[in-house]
Protein backbone atom coordinates (compact mmCIF):
# COMPACT_ATOMS: atom_id res chain seq x y z
CA UNK A 1 0.00 0.00 0.00
CA UNK A 2 2.94 2.57 0.86
CA UNK A 3 6.31 1.71 -1.39
CA UNK A 4 9.69 2.01 0.68
CA UNK A 5 12.68 2.48 -1.17
CA UNK A 6 16.76 2.99 0.07
CA UNK A 7 18.08 6.40 -1.51
CA UNK A 8 21.51 5.19 -2.22
CA UNK A 9 24.97 4.83 -0.53
CA UNK A 10 25.73 2.43 2.52
CA UNK A 11 29.36 2.85 3.92
CA UNK A 12 31.45 0.07 2.28
CA UNK A 13 33.19 -2.55 4.13
CA UNK A 14 36.70 -1.95 6.04
CA UNK A 15 38.72 -3.80 3.83
CA UNK A 16 37.75 -1.88 1.04
CA UNK A 17 38.15 1.23 2.14
CA UNK A 18 41.55 0.37 3.00
CA UNK A 19 42.35 -0.74 -0.21
CA UNK A 20 40.97 2.31 -2.22
CA UNK A 21 42.63 4.92 0.47
CA UNK A 22 45.92 2.34 -0.12
CA UNK A 23 45.87 3.35 -3.94
CA UNK A 24 45.24 -0.50 -5.04
CA UNK A 25 44.92 -0.99 -8.71
CA UNK A 26 41.38 -2.29 -10.81
CA UNK A 27 42.64 -5.86 -10.74
CA UNK A 28 43.18 -6.02 -6.50
CA UNK A 29 39.94 -3.63 -6.38
CA UNK A 30 37.51 -6.02 -8.58
CA UNK A 31 37.34 -9.23 -6.11
CA UNK A 32 37.06 -6.94 -3.27
CA UNK A 33 34.35 -5.00 -4.83
CA UNK A 34 32.32 -7.51 -6.04
CA UNK A 35 32.38 -8.94 -2.62
CA UNK A 36 30.82 -5.53 -1.06
CA UNK A 37 28.09 -5.71 -3.60
CA UNK A 38 27.18 -9.25 -3.05
CA UNK A 39 27.15 -8.71 0.98
CA UNK A 40 25.30 -4.88 1.01
CA UNK A 41 22.49 -6.94 -1.49
CA UNK A 42 22.88 -9.85 1.24
CA UNK A 43 22.08 -7.24 3.73
CA UNK A 44 19.40 -5.46 2.31
CA UNK A 45 17.35 -8.34 1.09
CA UNK A 46 17.92 -9.91 5.23
CA UNK A 47 16.18 -6.31 5.89
CA UNK A 48 13.34 -7.49 3.93
CA UNK A 49 13.32 -4.05 1.71
CA UNK A 50 11.03 -4.63 -1.21
CA UNK A 51 13.26 -2.50 -3.16
CA UNK A 52 16.91 -2.48 -2.86
CA UNK A 53 20.19 -1.16 -4.46
CA UNK A 54 24.12 -1.87 -4.43
CA UNK A 55 24.51 0.86 -1.95
CA UNK A 56 26.90 2.80 -4.43
CA UNK A 57 29.58 0.36 -3.48
CA UNK A 58 31.51 0.75 -7.26
CA UNK A 59 31.47 4.54 -7.05
CA UNK A 60 34.70 4.86 -6.05
CA UNK A 61 35.63 8.43 -6.48
CA UNK A 62 32.04 9.70 -5.14
CA UNK A 63 28.47 9.81 -6.03
CA UNK A 64 28.65 13.43 -8.45
CA UNK A 65 31.50 12.61 -10.23
CA UNK A 66 31.67 8.87 -11.52
CA UNK A 67 30.49 9.37 -15.26
CA UNK A 68 33.63 11.25 -15.84
CA UNK A 69 36.00 9.81 -13.58
CA UNK A 70 39.55 9.35 -15.39
CA UNK A 71 38.21 10.86 -18.78
CA UNK A 72 41.50 11.93 -20.48
CA UNK A 73 39.89 15.72 -21.88
CA UNK A 74 39.47 17.05 -17.63
CA UNK A 75 42.02 18.38 -15.30
CA UNK A 76 41.78 18.00 -11.85
CA UNK A 77 41.59 22.04 -10.82
CA UNK A 78 37.42 22.39 -11.31
CA UNK A 79 34.68 23.44 -9.69
CA UNK A 80 35.40 23.06 -5.36
CA UNK A 81 32.79 21.08 -3.97
CA UNK A 82 32.12 22.86 -1.04
CA UNK A 83 31.72 20.22 1.35
CA UNK A 84 33.26 19.31 5.14
CA UNK A 85 37.31 18.29 4.12
CA UNK A 86 36.93 14.01 4.19
CA UNK A 87 38.83 11.16 5.07
CA UNK A 88 42.78 12.10 5.36
CA UNK A 89 42.18 15.78 4.67
CA UNK A 90 40.53 15.30 1.36
CA UNK A 91 39.36 18.13 -0.51
CA UNK A 92 36.98 17.51 -3.45
CA UNK A 93 36.83 19.13 -6.69
CA UNK A 94 35.39 18.77 -10.25
CA UNK A 95 37.10 17.74 -12.92
CA UNK A 96 37.67 20.52 -15.38
CA UNK A 97 36.75 20.31 -18.98
CA UNK A 98 39.45 21.00 -20.89
CA UNK A 99 38.16 20.53 -24.74
CA UNK A 100 35.09 18.90 -26.32
CA UNK A 101 33.52 16.75 -27.17
CA UNK A 102 31.87 15.65 -23.73
CA UNK A 103 31.07 12.28 -23.15
CA UNK A 104 30.99 9.92 -20.20
CA UNK A 105 33.43 7.11 -19.40
CA UNK A 106 30.95 4.75 -17.91
CA UNK A 107 27.06 4.80 -17.95
CA UNK A 108 25.79 3.48 -14.32
CA UNK A 109 23.81 0.41 -15.61
CA UNK A 110 26.93 -1.21 -15.25
CA UNK A 111 26.67 -0.95 -11.45
CA UNK A 112 23.08 -2.58 -12.16
CA UNK A 113 24.03 -5.27 -13.90
CA UNK A 114 27.00 -6.05 -11.34
CA UNK A 115 24.11 -5.97 -8.73
CA UNK A 116 21.68 -8.08 -10.17
CA UNK A 117 23.91 -10.83 -10.27
CA UNK A 118 23.38 -10.90 -6.78
CA UNK A 119 19.93 -9.84 -6.68
CA UNK A 120 16.44 -11.45 -6.00
CA UNK A 121 14.73 -8.26 -5.46
CA UNK A 122 14.05 -5.10 -7.62
CA UNK A 123 16.82 -3.15 -8.04
CA UNK A 124 16.57 0.71 -8.27
CA UNK A 125 20.19 2.78 -9.84
CA UNK A 126 20.66 6.61 -8.55
CA UNK A 127 22.48 8.66 -11.56
CA UNK A 128 23.74 12.05 -11.27
CA UNK A 129 21.95 14.95 -12.56
CA UNK A 130 23.14 16.98 -15.82
CA UNK A 131 22.72 20.65 -13.82
CA UNK A 132 25.51 18.64 -11.24
CA UNK A 133 27.67 18.00 -14.12
CA UNK A 134 27.37 20.89 -16.49
CA UNK A 135 29.64 23.01 -13.56
CA UNK A 136 32.45 21.43 -15.53
CA UNK A 137 32.27 23.45 -18.07
CA UNK A 138 35.01 26.30 -17.53
CA UNK A 139 33.41 30.00 -17.02
CA UNK A 140 35.58 31.24 -19.57
CA UNK A 141 34.36 28.88 -22.07
CA UNK A 142 36.30 26.30 -24.25
CA UNK A 143 37.70 27.23 -27.93
CA UNK A 144 36.15 25.62 -30.78
CA UNK A 145 33.30 24.21 -28.18
CA UNK A 146 30.81 26.72 -27.33
CA UNK A 147 28.57 25.86 -24.15
CA UNK A 148 25.75 25.43 -26.03
CA UNK A 149 26.99 22.17 -27.62
CA UNK A 150 28.71 20.99 -24.45
CA UNK A 151 25.14 21.21 -22.76
CA UNK A 152 23.57 19.06 -25.60
CA UNK A 153 26.29 16.35 -25.47
CA UNK A 154 25.41 16.87 -21.59
CA UNK A 155 21.50 15.95 -21.90
CA UNK A 156 22.47 13.55 -24.20
CA UNK A 157 24.55 11.58 -22.32
CA UNK A 158 22.19 11.82 -19.27
CA UNK A 159 18.97 10.55 -21.52
CA UNK A 160 21.66 7.54 -22.57
CA UNK A 161 22.10 6.41 -18.93
CA UNK A 162 18.81 6.46 -17.76
CA UNK A 163 17.61 4.46 -20.67
CA UNK A 164 20.53 2.23 -20.24
CA UNK A 165 19.40 1.54 -16.87
CA UNK A 166 15.94 1.41 -17.62
CA UNK A 167 16.57 -1.32 -20.31
CA UNK A 168 19.06 -3.28 -18.01
CA UNK A 169 15.76 -3.72 -15.85
CA UNK A 170 15.87 -0.75 -12.91
CA UNK A 171 12.76 -0.90 -10.64
CA UNK A 172 13.14 2.90 -11.04
CA UNK A 173 16.37 5.48 -11.46
CA UNK A 174 17.14 7.67 -9.33
CA UNK A 175 18.15 11.32 -10.13
CA UNK A 176 20.70 12.62 -7.73
CA UNK A 177 19.81 16.76 -7.62
CA UNK A 178 22.57 17.66 -4.66
CA UNK A 179 23.63 20.90 -6.58
CA UNK A 180 19.98 22.62 -5.40
CA UNK A 181 21.20 23.86 -2.38
CA UNK A 182 24.19 25.10 -3.84
CA UNK A 183 22.34 26.69 -6.20
CA UNK A 184 20.29 28.73 -3.62
CA UNK A 185 23.59 29.64 -1.70
CA UNK A 186 25.30 30.64 -4.86
CA UNK A 187 22.48 32.86 -6.21
CA UNK A 188 19.73 33.41 -3.50
CA UNK A 189 17.29 35.14 -6.54
CA UNK A 190 16.57 31.65 -7.60
CA UNK A 191 17.61 31.80 -11.00
CA UNK A 192 20.53 29.62 -10.93
CA UNK A 193 18.25 26.78 -9.17
CA UNK A 194 15.51 27.94 -12.45
CA UNK A 195 18.31 26.94 -14.75
CA UNK A 196 19.14 23.70 -13.30
CA UNK A 197 15.69 22.56 -13.40
CA UNK A 198 15.06 24.09 -17.08
CA UNK A 199 18.46 21.73 -17.95
CA UNK A 200 16.97 18.76 -16.15
CA UNK A 201 13.67 19.43 -18.10
CA UNK A 202 15.35 19.11 -21.25
CA UNK A 203 16.70 16.10 -20.30
CA UNK A 204 13.79 14.61 -19.04
CA UNK A 205 11.22 15.87 -21.81
CA UNK A 206 12.62 13.48 -23.40
CA UNK A 207 11.09 10.32 -21.99
CA UNK A 208 7.42 9.55 -22.23
CA UNK A 209 5.24 9.67 -19.14
CA UNK A 210 5.45 5.78 -18.71
CA UNK A 211 8.82 6.03 -18.80
CA UNK A 212 8.83 9.22 -16.56
CA UNK A 213 7.03 7.50 -14.00
CA UNK A 214 9.87 5.25 -13.21
CA UNK A 215 12.63 8.22 -13.01
CA UNK A 216 12.64 9.96 -9.49
CA UNK A 217 14.62 12.91 -8.00
CA UNK A 218 16.31 13.53 -4.71
CA UNK A 219 18.15 16.77 -3.33
CA UNK A 220 19.68 16.24 0.60
CA UNK A 221 18.81 18.45 3.19
CA UNK A 222 21.88 18.53 3.54
CA UNK A 223 22.72 18.97 0.04
CA UNK A 224 26.06 20.67 -1.70
CA UNK A 225 26.70 24.17 0.04
CA UNK A 226 22.92 23.80 1.31
CA UNK A 227 24.11 24.50 5.35
CA UNK A 228 22.88 28.38 5.67
CA UNK A 229 19.72 27.59 2.59
CA UNK A 230 16.42 26.60 4.04
CA UNK A 231 15.87 22.91 2.68
CA UNK A 232 11.92 24.04 2.32
CA UNK A 233 12.49 26.57 0.16
CA UNK A 234 13.93 24.71 -2.34
CA UNK A 235 10.92 22.45 -2.60
CA UNK A 236 8.42 24.74 -4.76
CA UNK A 237 10.69 24.59 -7.11
CA UNK A 238 11.69 21.31 -6.73
CA UNK A 239 8.28 19.94 -7.99
CA UNK A 240 8.82 21.68 -11.29
CA UNK A 241 11.22 18.71 -12.34
CA UNK A 242 8.85 16.77 -14.86
CA UNK A 243 10.11 13.23 -12.96
CA UNK A 244 7.78 10.85 -11.18
CA UNK A 245 8.89 10.41 -8.03
CA UNK A 246 10.31 12.82 -5.18
CA UNK A 247 12.11 11.77 -2.24
CA UNK A 248 12.29 14.54 0.48
CA UNK A 249 13.61 14.88 3.67
CA UNK A 250 11.31 14.89 6.69
CA UNK A 251 13.00 12.79 9.44
CA UNK A 252 15.59 15.50 10.40
CA UNK A 253 13.76 18.17 9.76
CA UNK A 254 13.16 21.13 11.62
CA UNK A 255 9.48 21.46 11.11
CA UNK A 256 8.54 18.06 9.51
CA UNK A 257 4.50 19.38 8.98
CA UNK A 258 6.12 22.14 6.98
CA UNK A 259 7.51 20.12 4.68
CA UNK A 260 4.53 17.71 4.40
CA UNK A 261 2.57 21.14 3.39
CA UNK A 262 4.81 22.21 0.75
CA UNK A 263 4.56 18.81 -0.46
CA UNK A 264 0.78 18.28 -0.46
CA UNK A 265 0.71 21.88 -2.10
CA UNK A 266 3.21 21.77 -4.60
CA UNK A 267 3.63 18.31 -5.84
CA UNK A 268 1.84 17.83 -9.16
CA UNK A 269 -0.94 14.88 -10.45
CA UNK A 270 0.68 11.74 -10.99
CA UNK A 271 4.00 12.52 -9.01
CA UNK A 272 4.68 10.20 -5.93
CA UNK A 273 6.67 12.08 -2.56
CA UNK A 274 9.45 9.72 -0.58
CA UNK A 275 9.01 11.04 2.65
CA UNK A 276 12.50 10.41 4.83
CA UNK A 277 11.60 8.23 7.74
CA UNK A 278 15.13 7.85 9.22
CA UNK A 279 17.54 10.74 9.23
CA UNK A 280 21.39 9.38 8.67
CA UNK A 281 22.60 12.05 9.89
CA UNK A 282 21.68 10.82 13.47
CA UNK A 283 23.63 7.65 14.74
CA UNK A 284 20.55 6.87 17.24
CA UNK A 285 18.36 4.01 14.98
CA UNK A 286 14.79 4.80 14.98
CA UNK A 287 12.58 2.34 16.32
CA UNK A 288 9.64 0.91 14.28
CA UNK A 289 7.34 2.79 16.21
CA UNK A 290 9.15 5.96 15.59
CA UNK A 291 8.76 5.49 11.74
CA UNK A 292 4.84 4.45 12.31
CA UNK A 293 4.60 7.66 13.37
CA UNK A 294 6.15 9.16 10.92
CA UNK A 295 4.22 7.85 8.29
CA UNK A 296 0.85 8.30 9.58
CA UNK A 297 1.80 12.43 9.84
CA UNK A 298 2.79 12.50 6.67
CA UNK A 299 -0.78 10.41 5.27
CA UNK A 300 -2.88 13.74 7.11
CA UNK A 301 -0.68 15.82 4.02
CA UNK A 302 -0.65 12.93 1.43
CA UNK A 303 -3.01 9.87 0.67
CA UNK A 304 -1.66 6.79 0.84
CA UNK A 305 -1.64 6.68 -3.18
CA UNK A 306 0.78 9.11 -3.62
CA UNK A 307 2.63 8.41 -0.55
CA UNK A 308 6.34 6.34 -0.31
CA UNK A 309 9.07 6.08 2.52
CA UNK A 310 12.96 6.68 1.96
CA UNK A 311 16.18 7.76 3.99
CA UNK A 312 16.19 11.21 4.30
CA UNK A 313 19.52 11.24 2.75
CA UNK A 314 22.54 8.30 1.67
CA UNK A 315 24.51 7.07 4.66
CA UNK A 316 27.99 7.53 2.89
CA UNK A 317 27.66 9.81 -0.08
CA UNK A 318 30.52 11.53 -0.48
CA UNK A 319 33.70 10.06 1.57
CA UNK A 320 34.00 6.95 3.62
CA UNK A 321 34.70 7.96 7.14
CA UNK A 322 33.35 6.06 10.20
CA UNK A 323 30.91 8.61 11.38
CA UNK A 324 28.38 5.50 10.62
CA UNK A 325 29.20 1.93 10.43
CA UNK A 326 27.10 -0.14 8.16
CA UNK A 327 25.44 -2.22 10.69
CA UNK A 328 23.83 1.38 12.00
CA UNK A 329 22.84 2.22 8.32
CA UNK A 330 21.21 -1.19 7.48
CA UNK A 331 19.33 -0.96 11.41
CA UNK A 332 18.00 2.03 10.67
CA UNK A 333 16.85 0.18 7.18
CA UNK A 334 15.31 -2.51 9.15
CA UNK A 335 13.07 0.02 10.96
CA UNK A 336 12.26 2.28 8.02
CA UNK A 337 10.77 -1.10 6.08
CA UNK A 338 9.16 -2.47 9.34
CA UNK A 339 7.54 1.14 10.70
CA UNK A 340 6.27 1.46 6.79
CA UNK A 341 4.76 -2.09 7.52
CA UNK A 342 3.14 -1.05 10.19
CA UNK A 343 1.87 2.38 9.24
CA UNK A 344 0.34 0.73 5.80
CA UNK A 345 -1.66 -1.94 8.34
CA UNK A 346 -3.18 0.93 10.56
CA UNK A 347 -3.93 3.01 7.22
CA UNK A 348 -5.61 -0.29 5.21
CA UNK A 349 -7.52 -0.70 8.35
CA UNK A 350 -8.68 2.32 8.63
CA UNK A 351 -9.74 2.50 5.31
Amino acid sequence: MIPTEPIGSIPRPPELVAAIRGGAGPDALAPLLDAAVRATIAAFEASGSPVISDGEQGKLDNFWCYPVHGCANTAPDGFHIPLPVGAGGRQHRMPRLTHGPFGYARHADGFLRAAQRHATRPLKQAVISPSALSLMYPPEGLPGYPREQFLEDLVREHETEIRRCLEAGAHKVQVDFAEGPLAMRLDPSGALLASFVHLNNMALGRFSDAERALIGLHVSPAGVGGGDVDYADLLPTLFEIRAGSFYIAMAGQPDPERVLRIARDYARPGQRVFVGVTDPRDARVESAQQVRDRVLLASRYLEPGRLGTTDDAGFAPFFDDDSLSRATAFAKVRARVEGTRLAAALLQGAA
